[in-house]
């Protein structure tokens, strides 16, 4: 006898009322209505702030929470996540504009990522916000344009770590990486911090990111904050803030279980109180986009032509990879894996079959479900890819093919 399938993680973030998935209070079918076009990305305001109120139940009171802009930088879901947050982090030029357009103060705004160019980095020292240095030609090229600007900027060193973050779908440290200055580089570059007279702030140490398992984030936990002490013995001051990054996952694909919140929180709490006195007073920071924002969204789109060939059954749909790359399997997957996916204006159904949501383009990788079980379902019935909020509009090849574009909600 066969094993049993893997199934998809529970996911309860959105109401079923009539066979109909909700949205915001709202029917898919209401909704549908309402943005006037089908695809559409729509996210659920009531799902992000219950998940901000989560995260602040178990982690430590003296934690702060900072939001990954690049999860989601949809201008209105930044402004609402700026009211729920301690603090943004960006990664381009563009992404700080919009957060600075949110009421958060910009001295909790931080700024990450390889490759800012000498705009971007004016831009961000005349900000006022906190520069993550990823490099020692990036510390003197910030160094220089305060000089010319009169400002001095201030700085966190983003530090690859000499460890990496176990378990994790992308692995953001632990080898060579585009990411940071390497560890054993780092207590050369806070010499050369003091020299330059920058506002020296702390540490920004993010090992890798999507991860399911809470002991594979308490070990992390264990190693970032024994890198950051280690670290700060040779920096021109001590240490502000120590942002130890995030890598909370979710679940997405069939077998994949919930991050076990309340094991992290524990295990966070015991690491705090053993390193807390060594701290002194160092403001430390996880930052989150995609456990924030990914199970709050939901990309949907229509039927359009159910056909068959040669035994199976094809939903053909006016969306596709060029909306949700991810989905598709096309954005980091070796083995493509099926989001999870119901026909979102009859969930349950009365009849099931098995069959593969497609969508309009010319190539055989826009698959938005592979041979799933759904109920039967016909031309313009709505699909919902669920787990849709992070990682969507923006990381998808939206001018492939020339289609139009999906417009965003907030709900």
């Amino acid at each position: 006898m066969s094993a049993p399938r893997p199934q998809h993680a529970p996911l309860l973030q959105f109401p079923v009322v009539d066979d109909c998935l909700h949205i915001g209070g709202m029917p898919l079918t209401r909704l549908a209505q309402r943005v006037g076009q089908t695809p559409f990305y729509a996210y659920d305001r009531g799902a992000l702030t219950a998940r901000v109120a989560e995260l602040r139940r178990h982690l430590p009171a003296d934690v702060h929470l900072h939001y990954a802009m690049k999860a989601n930088p949809m201008p209105a879901v930044v402004q609402h996540m700026a009211a729920l947050v301690d603090g943004i982090d960006v990664a381009s030029g563009g992404e700080l504009r919009v957060a600075l357009d949110t009421p958060m103060n910009p001295v909790h705004i931080s700024f990450a990522g390889p490759g800012k160019s000498d705009l971007d980095l004016s831009c961000a020292i005349a900000a006022g916000i906190v520069l993550n240095l990823e490099s020692e030609g990036e510390t003197d090229r910030a160094a220089r344009i305060g000089d010319r600007l009169g400002i001095t900027p201030r700085v966190n060193v983003r530090v690859n770590p000499d460890f990496e973050l176990k378990s994790s779908g992308m692995k953001m440290g632990g080898g060579p990486k585009q990411f940071g200055v390497d560890a054993e580089r780092v207590p050369a570059l806070l010499r050369r911090i003091g020299e330059l007279g920058l506002d020296f702030h702390g540490f920004h140490i993010f090992s890798g990111s999507q991860n399911l398992k809470a002991a594979a984030l308490h070990e992390a936990h264990e190693k970032t904050f024994a890198l950051a002490l280690r670290l700060a013995q040779d920096a021109p001051r001590a240490p502000r803030i120590l942002n130890i990054g995030g890598g909370f996952g979710i679940p997405y694909f069939p077998g994949e279980d919930r991050l076990d919140l309340a094991a992290v929180g524990s295990n966070l709490h015991a690491v705090m109180d053993d390193v807390r006195p060594q701290l002194r007073g160092a403001q430390v920071v996880i930052e989150l986009g995609r456990y924030l924002v990914g199970e709050a969204g939901v990309y949907v789109c229509r039927i359009v032509d159910r056909k068959e060939s040669r035994g199976s059954v094809y939903l053909v749909t006016d969306g596709g990879l060029h909306h949700h790359l991810s989905a598709s399997g096309n954005f980091g997957q070796v083995i493509r894996k099926n989001y999870p996916v119901v026909i979102g204006n009859c969930v349950h159904g009365g009849e099931r079959e098995k069959a593969s949501v497609v969508g309009p383009l010319c190539t055989p990788l826009d698959v938005l479900a592979d041979g799933m079980d759904l109920a039967q379902a016909q031309p313009g019935d709505l699909v919902a890819v669920l787990q849709s909020g992070a990682y969507g509009v923006s990381a998808s090849p939206a001018g492939f093919l020339s289609h139009p574009a999906a417009p965003e909600v907030l709900v």
